[in-house]
């Protein structure tokens, strides 16, 4: 493991895609463990909430371009 990304976290690069990859229920287990080792749950539920937020707003658009 990297003894950097342990003590400081993760970056937003890696919370970003730990979030994308939960959402698609995809994850190898070595990425698995390393997230656990790196991320802090505050990283993870901001970057779920950020996810979220632009799954929605991105449905919308769709719906809107679709629609009209």
């Amino acid at each position: 493991m990297n003894k950097i990304a342990e003590k400081t976290g993760a970056s937003a690069w890696q919370v970003a895609k730990a979030v994308m990859f939960a959402f698609m229920g995809i994850r190898k287990k070595s990425d698995l463990e390393h997230d656990a080792a790196t991320l802090k749950p505050a990283q993870v539920i901001i970057g779920g909430i950020i996810g979220a937020i632009i799954f929605v707003l991105s449905i919308m658009l769709v719906v809107r371009l679709v629609v009209s």
